[in-house]
Formats: structure tokens, C-alpha cells, sequence
């Protein structure tokens, strides 16, 4: 085993303790008490949860991978019940072409999304402040789900943390609103 073996197998290695320290901290948090703090429905919250659970494990997963590919080794193929499916092509020594699939600034945003950034800019929605979720300010309708609206639109870089729309986000919603004219 070489040198740059044992390195990527450290760093795999790390990265499963991470994954495994996740579930255990999603395990022990008590997601009511915590939406009740925050004044945020603990259904939506518990999703919130469990998806931002879901996405830590991927990324910790797909850590010693992506290590190996900037240090210019070849990653091993990933062990069964490492995140892969039986019979699916990670598992099957096939490269997994959606591996490094991520949200991009320049998709076209949804219905709900466009109208989340328009309410945005218009200043109809703001985020509501400590609970990073969107909600109505006056009169209107506000969003169906605040939080998980509010995590899409930051992960694409449309927005910021404050509710401001970006750059990108400004470009995405013309994107949105010309293919509504059409």
C-alpha cells in the first residue's frame, strides 16, 4: 500500500466518522422543542432535518473521493452499504455520473421559486429573522414552505443569507419570467 493509499483511506476514513457523528447528533436532537423554540411547524422542521442529515452524509461520503481526485489518485470503487444501491452502477465499478450532481445558478427556477424571488425583491417576503425561513410581510399570500424554500433558493445562490437576491438570482428569475411569456 502506498503512501497515497493509506492517505485516501484516512481521509475515507474521516469522513465515515463524520457521516456516523451526523446521525448520532440528528438522533439526539429533540426537533419539536426546537421548532417550538424557533416558532417554526415541527413537521417542516423535522423535514429540514433529515434532509440537511442527508445532504452532510453525501458530502462526508463523497469526501475521500473527491480528495483523491484533487490529489490526482483513482478513488477505489465505494464499499457496499457505503451509499450506493445494490446493483447500481457505483456499486458495479461503473463511475456514478450524477456524483457530483449539485444545484446550479443557472437552472430555471421553479413556479415556487420564481414567485419566492419576485415577493423577495418586491419586499412582500422577508426572511424571517433567526429562523432562516421566508414568510409574508403585509398582505398576501405567504410561502407554502418558508424553510425549505429558503434553503433551495440559498443553495443555488440566489439569495443571501438576509433574503437579498443576488446577482444570479436576479439573472434567474428574468430566465423564470421570460419563459413565462412564452
Amino acid at each position: 500500500m502506498s503512501d497515497e493509499d493509506s492517505f485516501e483511506e484516512m481521509v475515507r476514513s474521516i469522513a465515515e466518522e463524520i457521516g456516523r457523528s451526523v446521525e448520532r447528533l440528528a438522533a439526539q436532537v429533540d426537533v419539536d422543542e426546537f421548532a417550538g423554540a424557533v416558532g417554526v411547524d415541527p413537521d417542516r422542521a423535522r423535514d429540514w432535518v433529515e434532509s440537511a442529515g442527508s445532504w452532510l452524509r453525501a458530502r462526508a461520503e463523497s469526501l475521500g473521493d473527491e480528495v483523491a481526485a484533487r490529489g490526482g489518485w483513482s478513488a477505489p470503487n465505494p464499499k457496499p452499504g457505503s451509499g450506493s444501491t445494490p446493483g447500481s452502477k457505483a456499486e458495479s465499478g461503473a463511475e456514478d455520473p450524477l456524483r457530483r450532481a449539485q444545484p446550479s445558478t443557472l437552472d430555471l427556477p421553479t413556479e415556487e421559486q420564481g414567485v419566492a424571488m419576485a415577493a423577495l425583491e418586491s419586499g412582500r417576503w422577508i426572511v424571517e429573522p433567526g429562523s432562516d425561513a421566508l414568510a409574508s410581510r403585509g398582505e398576501g399570500p405567504g410561502p407554502s414552505d418558508g424553510l425549505g424554500l429558503f434553503r433551495e433558493l440559498l443553495v443555488r445562490d440566489w439569495i443571501t443569507t438576509e433574503g437579498e437576491v443576488t446577482l444570479g438570482g436576479h439573472r434567474a428569475l428574468g430566465r423564470w419570467l421570460d419563459a413565462a411569456d412564452r
